[in-house]
């Protein structure tokens, strides 16, 4: 190994201490590192760029668009009325709970599914009493463990079966293989948390909410008719204890039923009173068979597929200031809709629609994108912010989107075409069926994560073409002797720590060349270390920073960084021996 090797492994431990202390994004950092080792001349620039023509990379931008598809339909949403009922220990909610979400992501972009659990999660425990830090990072572990059951479960799975193809030349996974370890573990692991959550798991409520007099709003929803609401009791349809947020009153034909029983079925028509912080008002808009009460969201040109929800302060000087807000002025105006109302950071009283605009007030708006771009600059608002991901869902297409998504598996998975064709042909379906559109499909496509991709393909290379991979595997085979078996374990304990301190897709590609090297260096299957790799880049379970789902419960949880190492620790180590036991019978060396 020359001096080339030399500076690659450098650099990459540079990036190692760049990620782990600081707060860079890791983009920028791999990228970086990258970028040294084209400027040195290490690496040129078409070996850097290597990743981009890799069929998993692209797999994996294109799958981004169909998990947008199921989300922006509604379509994961439609499965969590299993979460209504009552169970009867912690244990059975956390089985309720971690089966279907195991079997979704499976198939889905852990993420967005991980996002649509979290509300209704949080609801659940409220409503029953549960502690939500018993159920929390079960959710995330289980998006994890579904992850690892297909080739799609995860990103990294497809990057690394695109880099076996290309490095091997053999014809990659089927769409299954990797599920005869991976159900095995995903079945074990989830054992082991229903057995030891009692003790490894916090009692603890939740973080989110606990602001000191929080900002209410005031929303009026109305049942559609029509809806699969119409004839279900407020229990029944999820609505009677919602986080954060409380129905104060229902309105029928006219008449005002603030103490409405709770038994009795609403029916197409009324009009439901809500108060509730800002966050919970706008997951209350994606509640199928709901829609706001006033009549202006009909009127608006713009589709309401294509609009957001934004919050607006009203200035001193707007135009419409003492105009009743359901006089369709402000619709006229600004081609938006009123739902919902706060003053001085409390509830209002009144209907909204006999509500007279005042300075200070802050508006929930419904609204093309554009209403923030045209008014930011305005004399009639303070501030104009919009919310993520607040478009209304396309229930109608629910259904349509969960066929599209079914016949892509099928496909991929039947061997009639590679798993980038099929995920192509589904992409496109969910664009000419109006599923999603083409600005929610850009937006839906994770960047950092594709730029992390890339760069780590650059430096792999850069540490198979100098040498530094072989240097790495000859000394990891002289540490722990010939024997294919501890090699394998070494290989998925050290990918599973990269994955841990770093990003699961990075560590998974600085390991495959050393693996492949370890190999080739022993002459036997590089299947084995494959599967392993990426086994070990998808389970983690120690930190909330080895995987997004892992920071994404953090604060709905309540967590703090303990709580995952008292039981993530023994997790993967779990999983490590269960796999390394596993791998070699199924894939002989």
């Amino acid at each position: 190994m020359g001096w080339e090797g030399w500076v690659t492994i450098g650099s990459v431990v540079m990036m190692f201490v760049f990620l782990v202390g600081t707060r860079i994004g890791p983009e920028f950092i791999v990228m970086g590192v990258l970028t040294l080792l084209v400027t040195i001349g290490i690496v040129s620039p078409t070996e850097a760029l290597v990743g981009l023509s890799n069929q998993g990379m692209v797999t994996v931008a294109i799958l981004f668009v169909v998990a947008a598809g199921a989300r922006e339909t509604g379509a994961i949403a439609i499965l969590t009325p299993f979460l209504n009922k009552r169970p009867k220990t912690i244990t059975r909610a956390q089985a309720r709970l971690m089966l279907p979400v195991t079997t979704l992501s499976a198939f889905l972009n852990n993420t967005p599914v991980v996002a649509i659990f979290i509300p209704a999660v949080t609801t659940w425990a409220k409503k029953f009493g549960m502690p939500v830090s018993k159920l929390m990072i079960p959710l995330s572990y289980a998006a994890i463990l579904g992850g690892t059951c297909t080739l799609i479960g995860t990103s990294t799975n497809l990057v690394v079966n695109g880099l076996m193809i290309d490095e091997t030349g053999s014809d990659g996974l089927g769409m299954f293989e990797i599920a005869k370890v991976g159900l095995p573990c995903a079945a074990f692991m989830m054992i082991f948390v229903f057995a030891v959550s009692r003790w490894f798991l916090p009692n603890r409520s939740s973080m989110m909410g606990k602001v000191d007099q929080p900002k209410e709003y005031t929303v009026e929803m109305t049942i559609r008719p029509g809806s699969n609401l119409d004839g279900k009791t407020l229990t029944q349809a999820g609505l009677k204890e919602l986080d954060d947020m409380q129905l104060l009153s229902v309105v029928r034909a006219g008449q005002v039923l603030s103490d409405f029983d709770p038994s009795t079925p609403l029916a197409a028509g009324d009009r439901l009173v809500f108060a509730g912080i800002l966050d919970t008002v706008a997951e209350l808009q994606k509640v199928r068979g709901l829609t706001p009460a006033t009549n202006d969201i009909d009127k608006i040109k713009t589709p309401r597929s294509d609009r957001c929800l934004m919050e607006a302060v009203v200035s001193r000087s707007c135009r419409l200031l003492g105009q009743v807000i359901g006089e369709d002025h402000f619709r006229k105006t600004y081609a938006a809709a009123v739902i919902g109302i706060s003053r001085e950071g409390r509830r209002i009283e009144q209907s909204i629609a006999d509500s007279k605009l005042q300075a200070g007030d802050s508006l929930l708006i419904e609204a093309a994108p554009s209403f923030r771009l045209r008014h930011r600059h305005s004399r009639d608002f303070f501030l104009i912010s919009q919310l993520d991901d607040s478009s209304p869902p396309r229930f109608t297409k629910a259904w349509l989107a969960f066929g599209i998504l079914l016949g892509m598996i099928a496909l991929a998975s039947s061997g009639v075409m590679g798993m980038l064709n099929a995920a192509a042909i589904a992409a496109a379906l969910l664009l000419m069926t109006r599923c999603l559109t083409t600005a929610q499909a850009m937006r839906s496509v994770d960047w950092q994560v594709l730029l992390v991709i890339v760069a780590a393909f650059g430096i792999g290379k850069a540490m198979q073409i100098t040498g530094a991979a072989a240097a790495i595997a000859h000394s990891l085979t002289g540490l722990v002797g010939d024997n294919p078996w501890a090699v394998l374990m070494v290989i998925y304990a050290l990918t599973s720590l990269f994955t841990e301190v770093i990003t699961n897709n990075a560590g998974a590609l600085l390991m495959f060349p050393i693996a492949l090297s370890v190999s080739q260096q022993m002459g036997v299957n590089m299947m084995p270390f494959t599967i392993a790799i990426m086994m070990g880049a998808s389970a983690s379970f120690a930190t909330p920073i080895g995987y997004q789902t892992n920071m994404m419960v953090y604060g709905p949880g309540g967590y703090r960084f303990a709580d995952y190492l008292k039981i993530g620790v023994p997790m993967n180590v779990l999983m490590c021996l269960v796999a390394s036991a596993l791998i070699p019978f199924i894939w002989p060396f």
